[in-house]
């Protein structure tokens, strides 16, 4: 499986998109400093994530994903808990 996911930073107000075969793992990274997108910005919560069998279409979501803008990841987010 693959997967679409969104991440947010408390402690600077901000969500990041991502896709990985592996959610779990992916945050521990992004916890631990190791995406430079992320680094330094954290700790990290997983607040969405959505699962797809092939690699294009979790690729196709994270493109869609990231050029929503703040209220519409907020409502999606919403949708999801």
């Amino acid at each position: 499986m693959f997967y679409v996911y969104i991440i947010y930073s408390k402690t600077l107000d901000i969500y990041y998109k991502g896709f990985s075969e592996d959610v779990v793992q992916r945050l521990l990274h992004h916890n631990e400093n190791r995406s430079r997108y992320t680094s330094n910005k954290g700790p990290w919560e997983l607040v969405y994530s959505k699962a797809f069998e092939t690699k294009k279409e979790a690729l196709i979501e994270e493109l869609r994903l990231k050029k929503l803008n703040r209220k519409s990841i907020e409502d999606l987010i919403k949708e999801y808990k």
